[in-house]
C-alpha cells in the first residue's frame, strides 16, 4: 500500500471551541493532508469533533502536556511508515499556508522550525520579559547546540526521519522541553536545523497553559535541565546510516 510520506499531527487539549475551524483551515491551505489530533486528555469534546472534521483523532487518557501528546503523534507517525511531521497547536496560532515552506526546507534539513522573528515574518506583539527570556533561550542554543536559532520557542515544525524516529522513543514532555529542550537535544546529536519565516498568530480564544510568572519558572527549569544535561536521548545524526546533512540557517521562500 502506499503510504503518504507526511502527516500534520495537531496537539490540542480543551480546544473544541477552535478544533474544527483549524481543520478546516489546514484541509483549505493543505489539501489531502493526513491530520492526527493527538488530544492530551481535554474535558471538553475535542477529539470528537476532531474526528467528526474528518481527522483521526487520539485521545490520551491522562494530560501529559504537549511534548507527551506530540511524541504520541511521532509514535502514531513511525509505526504506520510516514517519513515526516508537520507539528502544529490545535488553536489556530499557527497557518496551515505555512506548511509548503517547512517541508520545502525540510529537504536540507531534519528539523524545520517556522520562525517569528526572520525578515518576512509576522508575529503578534510579545512582551518585553518574554522577549528577553527567548533572547535567553537562543543565546544558550548557540552555545550549547552551536546553531543559530532566532525563534527557539516556536511549536511549528516540520521533523523527518531519522529524527522523527528518535522522537518518537525519547522526547521531552515537560513545558519548553517540546521546543527549546528538543532543538537542543537535536542540534547537539549532529541533525541539521533550519528557520523559515512565518506568521504566528494571537490564540483567539482561551488563554496559554502559562502565565507571566510560570513561564519565567519554567524558562528556569529548562535552563537548568539543559546545563546539567539531562535532557532526552537520540542517537548522533552520523549513527543513522544516512548521509550527513549540513546545518543551515534557511532563507527559505516567503511562507506566509
Amino acid at each position: 500500500m502506499d503510504v503518504p510520506a507526511v502527516v500534520v499531527i495537531v496537539a490540542a487539549h480543551n480546544e473544541a471551541d477552535r478544533i474544527e475551524q483549524t481543520l478546516a483551515a489546514l484541509g483549505e491551505a493543505f489539501p489531502g493532508a493526513r491530520v492526527l489530533v493527538a488530544d492530551d486528555a481535554s474535558t471538553d469534546d475535542t477529539a470528537a469533533r476532531a474526528a467528526a472534521a474528518g481527522a483521526r483523532a487520539v485521545r490520551l487518557p491522562v494530560n501529559l502536556g504537549v511534548g507527551g501528546a506530540l511524541r504520541t503523534g511521532f509514535r502514531y507517525a513511525v509505526e504506520r511508515g510516514y517519513d515526516t511531521v508537520v507539528q502544529c497547536d490545535g488553536d489556530g496560532q499557527h497557518p496551515p499556508e505555512g506548511i509548503p515552506g517547512l517541508l520545502a526546507a525540510a529537504d536540507g534539513a531534519d528539523l524545520v522550525i517556522g520562525s517569528r522573528f526572520l525578515p518576512g515574518a509576522e508575529s503578534f506583539t510579545i512582551g518585553r520579559n518574554r522577549r528577553l527570556a527567548m533572547h535567553w533561550l537562543s543565546w544558550l542554543v548557540r552555545r550549547r547546540g552551536g546553531v543559530d536559532v532566532a525563534d527557539t520557542t516556536s511549536g511549528f515544525r516540520c521533523i523527518s526521519q531519522p529524527l522523527l524516529g528518535e522522537f518518537a522513543r525519547d522526547f521531552p514532555t515537560h513545558y519548553l522541553g517540546d521546543t527549546f529542550e528538543a532543538l537542543i537535544v537535536a542540534a547537539r546529536a549532529g541533525y541539521a536545523v533550519a528557520e523559515v519565516p512565518t506568521r504566528i498568530e494571537a490564540r483567539p480564544v482561551g488563554r496559554s497553559t502559562a502565565g507571566g510568572l510560570a513561564a519565567m519558572t519554567f524558562t528556569l527549569r529548562a535552563t537548568v535541565v539543559v546545563l546539567l544535561g539531562n535532557t532526552a536521548r537520540v542517537r548522533r545524526r552520523s549513527e543513522m546510516g544516512a548521509p550527513m546533512r549540513q546545518p543551515e540557517r534557511s532563507p527559505s521562500p516567503d511562507a506566509s
